[in-house]
């Protein structure tokens, strides 16, 4: 339906192309860029001021550069650096030092459909450059940035190689979805899933979902921008309630051609373990609690330590890029190969990217640039889930299991026991599970200068990416629902977007000291999801037969499986397109008073047939204060003031929500999955910002701070009939009619340059945020953050209420043990009410480079301060009681004071909310550079990195970094712990050279 319009849009804007150049005499300017040491600055962007002519600088830092006669000044600029306004008035050659930015308010920076200088930001926006990024193996680029722009939480969910990590940008207000941002690489918008497929392991529960940015690789990004408020968000309309982040990926230079090359290999170890009882201790404990004396097996034995391992990460990147006036490239091939200290855990990614910048005819007016990233992972995963009952998954089993039984027996074969104690080790070498995903994102885009004021530009750009997976379980683990007969899963995933982008670009001084940058566009996306599963237990006998598994895995014949335990499964998610119109104004007077106002206009096929369509304004002005005839820049050199509104919205649920959806079952059944709603709208974040930018001995130090208040409406809900809802009941998606959810906090990034001598260098950078969340005026509670466990399974113990912060613990207030029998002792007879907060209202990052001659040290932490973690893996997998049945139980039971009773019944309570603030020394590189070494090995560097080398908490579990997966019909949950896949210390060691 929306693709219909599309046709004569398309051939309205390629009507531009037809357009006669303006005519102009023009002259030519040289020049060439240097930092503040001399070294060249190559990549350098060189723009002839109000207009868009311009070019880049090559590997030594030199440029060419046509522009019209009546053009006198030229801005230079390059990330990291301070951008410069050079006059050329009767010069043809030109010099050029630039200053390190150091956070300075003349950075250059991405902003949504194009770029600006900081200085000319309305908005909240972030920057981060390569140079910043967080050093060491990272599978996926949200982690280059975690600690390192203020406003932004970046959670790794657990220490699994290329598992999901939880980004939040001021805060949470997901009452559904994951309430991760938008993410755009080169202009292409991402849909935050991942094609490879879900499972749901026998008897072991729900694995952890994987990073959807996993197939980009880290090596190739030059820049990622973070857009925070609504002023600078709502150009993305209704993708942009949880923020945006930019991410441009590295280009050739013009040049001659050079070879990058990158090598690393490292080792990882377990970072921090749970304390469970040892041998010795458990022998006192069996005494001590008065159990049957048989429970000691007489073995000394560590069950976590048999399951981990020492593993080897390597990671080696290479790129060739070079090109002229007429034409930049780059092609780039990685490989990373990471082990988990899991044993038999690995990640496997092969990349590669080609980007291709050209310019065409004597005039270079008509341009083409082209991006193409391909990229294969492959992963080995674990039996460790979210969601594992009482048989638990690998670390609970390693956990619970009796550390005085031997884990084989006298003639090596796995010490497998009757019931529903686990062999660890057993259980690691009976489950097999790969995931494959292949992706390739493709753009070309291009462009043609009407004027050198006015610039039209096509994207087309296409994301396909095919999962597949296969797992299984052998029949000999003693599982219940395995056991004699094995199991095995085979599923494949399609995810398919593309995209039809157009913009016109207008960059003009309208009026002396007066500039005008105008942006119209139209865009259409379209998103394809469909898959498809089965499942089987073996036969009488199991998949083995009389001569064993045949030496094929079982996914390999799995129609040699029990017919009638199959299981086949398949979807086709409905039509999803979004088709916008959006627009852009920005006004400059004298570099002074800035006004930006934005719109668009989004028409969704998600939404009801009354409200296709929503509009998204926003409005923001700044005052260069410091500009001003009037201001004495003795000592505040630089002082601007900001100040935004906006409103975006969010479409994050499923395709096909305002209709009536239904499933297909076997032997021709069909249930109502879903009930249309022709009235569903967008749910509104109205956000306002007020930022204050200035700098202090000559922009050495320089700090911004913001003042945000964002409030969520009209928030959408997937009604059931009865909680807890029945299996087959349908779903109503719905807009409250009443309630909120508001965020509102203070950000404060302080940025100095120390020392900047020729051999002596320190940069130091903080920042810091300070945030409140409050749900307000809804009808009624909704539940969430499910337990799991022995004795819990299917207790709720977050609640989305009013007067309290969302996702809010909300169970029985534990007032400690009864010294005489051993029972708990609740507050008011165990009713429920408020006792935790998962939400921190404090985070914080730091950073720091010393340089010294040819070494360098960079040194990243970060953290977060008064969020409460539930400790379901304390409440269900090691508690007192479960000694009693021949398991392992924590020793900070074993060590209460008070003796729990066997009868104390297992439950949730207060008494498993753990403060889990933290601060984390993230990374530190030590680096020294060789330098060139004869005539063929250049700017050589060799460095060793340190990740996770400490964590400062009082949380007692592996890592409070943890964000398991409690999600309960769709609303999801934060910082419940439950036997994850633990954190890792890890030390690289790498060279990287040109050639």
């Amino acid at each position: 339906m929306l693709a219909k319009k599309l046709p004569g849009l398309t051939l309205g804007f390629m009507l531009l192309l037809l357009s006669a150049a303006v005519s102009a005499q023009n002259k030519t300017i040289t020049g060439k860029i240097t930092d503040s040491k001399s070294a060249a600055v190559s990549g350098a962007s060189v723009v002839a001021k109000g207009s868009t002519t311009g070019t880049s600088t090559n590997a030594n830092g030199e440029f060419t550069l046509l522009v019209p006669e009546a053009i006198n000044t030229l801005v230079v600029s390059s990330v990291g650096y301070t951008s410069m306004d050079v006059d050329i008035t009767g010069r043809t050659t030109v010099s050029v030092t630039l200053v390190d930015a150091a956070g300075d308010l003349n950075e250059v920076v991405v902003i949504g459909y194009g770029t600006a200088r900081r200085k000319d930001l309305t908005g909240s926006v972030a920057s981060v450059g390569a140079k910043d990024f967080n050093k060491g193996v990272y599978t996926a680029p949200d982690q280059l940035i975690q600690g390192k722009a203020a406003g932004v939480q970046v959670i790794n969910n657990s220490g699994q190689p290329g598992g999901g990590t939880t980004v939040k940008v001021r805060g949470s207000s997901a009452l559904t979805g994951s309430g991760q941002p938008l993410y755009v690489i080169d202009g292409v918008p991402l849909d935050n899933r991942t094609s490879r497929p879900g499972l749901n392991a026998q008897n072991l529960g729900n694995t952890p979902g994987s990073n959807p940015l996993n197939f980009i690789n880290p090596a190739d990004i030059q820049t990622m921008d973070i857009l925070k408020d609504a002023s600078a968000t709502a150009i993305y309309g209704s993708r942009a309630a949880y923020g945006v982040v930019l991410i441009t990926t590295k280009r050739g230079q013009t040049g001659q051609a050079k070879i990058d090359v990158g090598s690393s290999i490292g080792l990882s170890k377990i970072m921090r373990r749970i304390d469970v009882l040892d041998a010795s201790q458990y022998r006192a404990a069996i005494s001590y609690y008065g159990v049957a004396a048989s429970n000691d097996r007489g073995s000394d034995v560590n069950a976590l330590d048999e399951i981990l391992q020492t593993a080897l990460t390597q990671n080696h990147n290479v790129s060739v890029s070079g090109g002229n006036d007429a034409g930049r490239y780059r092609l780039s091939a990685g490989i990373l190969d990471q082990e988990g200290i899991v044993r038999q855990t690995n990640f496997r990614k092969y990349s590669a990217n080609f980007s291709g910048n050209y310019k065409f005819l004597d005039s270079k007016k008509l341009g083409l640039d082209i991006n193409i990233i391909p990229s294969q992972t492959i992963e080995d995963l674990a039996p460790i889930s979210n969601d594992a009952g009482s048989t638990g998954s690998l670390i609970g089993q390693a956990l619970q299991w009796n550390p005085t039984e031997a884990l084989y027996k006298p003639d090596g074969t796995y010490n497998i026991k009757s019931g529903d104690i686990v062999n660890p080790v057993a259980m690691q070498n009976a489950y097999h599970d790969r995931a494959r995903v292949t992706t390739i994102l493709a753009s070309i885009s291009p462009y043609f200068k009407i004027t050198n004021w006015l610039e039209y530009r096509m994207l087309y750009s296409i994301n396909y990416s095919t999962g597949t997976r296969r797992a299984s379980i052998k029949q000999w683990i003693n599982l219940a629902d395995v056991n004699t007969k094995g199991w095995a899963s085979i599923s494949s995933n399609e995810l398919t977007q593309q995209q039809f982008t157009h913009t016109l670009n207008m960059n003009k001084e309208i009026a002396p000291g007066l500039n005008l940058q105008a942006l119209a566009g139209f865009e259409y996306l379209k998103y394809n999801n469909k898959g498809s599963a089965m499942t089987a237990y073996g036969p009488a006998g199991g998949f083995g037969g009389p001569d064993g598994d045949f030496g094929l895995d079982y996914t390999n014949y799995i129609q040699y499986s029990n017919s009638t335990t199959r299981n086949i499964s398949s979807f086709y998610e409905p039509l999803n397109e979004l088709q916008s119109y959006f627009g852009r104004v920005s006004l400059n007077w004298k570099d002074r008073y800035l006004l930006t106002g934005t719109v668009r206009r989004d028409g969704s096929s998600k939404f009801g047939v009354n409200n296709k369509y929503g509009t998204f304004p926003s409005v923001a002005g700044a005052w260069n204060i410091s500009n001003e005839s009037f201001y004495p820049a003795n000592v505040i050199n630089s002082l601007k003031l900001r100040a935004g509104w906006g409103i975006v919205g969010n479409q994050e649920f499923p395709a096909g929500s305002s209709l009536k959806a239904n499933n297909f079952g076997s032997n021709g059944s069909q249930t109502v999955a879903n009930n249309a709603n022709d009235s569903l709208q967008w749910q509104e974040d109205r956000q306002y910002n007020i930022g204050l930018d200035f700098g202090i001995l000559k922009n050495r130090i320089t700090v911004t701070a913001d003042y945000f208040n964002k409030r969520t409406d009209k928030l959408l809900y997937p009604n059931v009939p009865t909680y807890p809802s029945p299996p087959s009941s349908a779903v109503t998606w719905n807009n409250l009619p009443v309630g909120y959810i508001e965020n509102k906090g203070i950000e404060v990034t302080v940025n100095a340059s120390i020392i900047d001598k020729p051999d002596f260098g320190w940069d130091f950078s903080v920042n810091a945020t300070f945030q409140k969340n409050k749900v307000g005026d809804l009808a009624a509670p909704i539940p969430t953050g499910g337990l799991h466990g022995q004795g819990v399974s299917g207790t709720l113990v977050e609640t989305i209420r009013n007067g309290f912060p969302i996702n809010a613990f909300y169970t029985r207030n534990f007032q400690g043990l009864n010294p005489q029998t051993g029972q708990a002792i609740y507050l008011d007879n165990g009713r429920f009410m408020y006792v935790g907060d998962p939400n921190a209202n404090t985070l914080l990052g730091i950073s720091t480079t010393l340089r010294y001659m040819k070494f360098n040290l960079n040194v990243s932490m970060n953290g977060a301060l008064g969020q409460d973690i539930y400790n379901n893996t304390l409440n269900n997998v090691i508690n007192v009681g479960l000694i009693n049945g021949g398991r392992n139980i924590a020793v900070s039971n074993y060590e209460n004071p008070i003796k729990e009773s066997f009868a104390n019944p297992v439950t949730s309570s207060s008494r498993f909310i753990e403060d889990g603030s933290y601060l984390k020394m993230a990374n530190a590189t030590l680096s020294y550079g060789i330098g060139n070494v004869g005539k063929i090995f250049k700017n050589g560097n060799v460095f060793v990195t340190g990740q996770n080398l400490f964590v400062i908490t009082d949380f007692s579990g592996f890592d409070p970094e943890v964000n398991t997966d409690k999600s309960n019909n769709g609303v999801p949950s934060q910082g419940i712990e439950y036997t994850p896949f633990p954190s890792a210390r890890t030390f690289t060691f790498g060279v990287n050279f040109s050639l």
